[in-house]
């Protein structure tokens, strides 16, 4: 935030002040409150940003609204559709900017995929592969309790899905899953198939059982375009492009820093009144995906 040059970091809230004191002691903040309200109460807050467990996402995101707050909301920005449509009104209705944070979407490696496939780099798009795992090893960790939205497929394998989906620029049809559940009814392995009007197919990895790899690969009648690190590009990266016989690499820039880019463009949604990069229509489009996906694996087959 302090990088991006238009933010000024006020305050940090937690549910111990104790928790609080200590991260704005580590980061120089100048505030810390012992309670989420506290901080959307205080007058000198324009924005928030909420990185709390996927499952308080929707109630917080709604409470800052309700406060005249902005928000930049992690992902998922919520687990149900019909939570983003809430959020959506409510953001209307109050006049503020609400987006979901997804770093990679504001990373100039995204937006040169985007401008290969739109301009016919692979040919007509047919399937695309794509999937984020590491390994889990804490029992404790927030990802693994169902009553907070854990589970890998809400916590990465929202990654692929969103580009899937942006790269389809549809909403999927239909959707087929399989899940590798814990004890607890978490799922820390899924895989799924997404598939949209027109043909085309996404085939989606998540998982917690593996080490750490994030891939997507994009097959088209004419090509097929590998992306190494579509989710956390380095500072340069090296697109591999296959057409009609031939391999080329394409080298993108990107930032030094991540993260920066997405605030300087949330801040430039809130302070210049610019368009989001990411709508909420098409987070409703990613969160209606992933919940299409979960409901396939929960009755055993498909769900259109």
């Amino acid at each position: 935030m302090r990088a991006a040059g238009r933010s000024t970091v006020v305050a940090v809230a937690s549910r111990e002040l104790s928790r609080a004191d200590s991260v704005a002691r580590a980061w120089g903040i100048p505030c810390a409150v012992g309670s989420y309200q506290a901080l959307l109460d205080r007058d000198d807050v324009t924005a928030v940003y909420v990185p709390l467990p996927n499952g308080l996402h929707v109630d917080w995101t709604l409470n800052a609204i309700h406060a005249g707050k902005h928000v930049l909301c992690e992902k998922p920005i919520a687990l149900d559709p019909a939570d983003v449509d809430r959020i959506a009104v409510a953001a209307a209705r109050a006049g503020v900017v609400v987006e979901e944070g997804f770093m990679y979407r504001h990373e100039p490696l995204t937006a040169r995929v985007l401008d290969l496939v739109s301009g016919g780099a692979v040919g007509a798009v047919r399937t695309i592969v794509s999937g984020f795992t590491y390994a889990q090893g804490r029992p404790d960790d927030v990802r693994l309790d169902a009553a907070l939205g854990g589970g890998a497929l809400f916590d990465v394998g929202c990654y692929p899905i969103s580009y899937a989906c942006l790269l389809a620029d549809q909403d999927p049809a239909a959707a087929l899953g399989i899940a590798r559940l814990t004890p607890g009814g978490v799922d820390e392995e899924f895989t799924g198939v997404l598939g949209y009007p027109g043909g085309v197919t996404a085939s989606i990895y998540a998982g917690f059982r593996a080490a750490y790899h994030t891939w997507l690969e994009i097959l088209g009648s004419e090509g097929v375009l590998t992306v190494a690190n579509p989710f956390r590009p380095g500072p340069l990266e090296r697109l591999r492009l296959e057409r009609l016989g031939d391999t080329s690499r394409i080298e993108v820039r990107g930032s030094e820093t991540l993260f920066t880019r997405e605030i300087e463009h949330f801040a430039a949604s809130v302070l210049d009144g610019a368009p989001t990069t990411i709508t909420l229509a098409e987070s409703r489009r990613t969160v209606a995906a992933s919940a299409a996906l979960h409901a396939a694996a929960r009755a055993g087959g498909e769900r259109a």
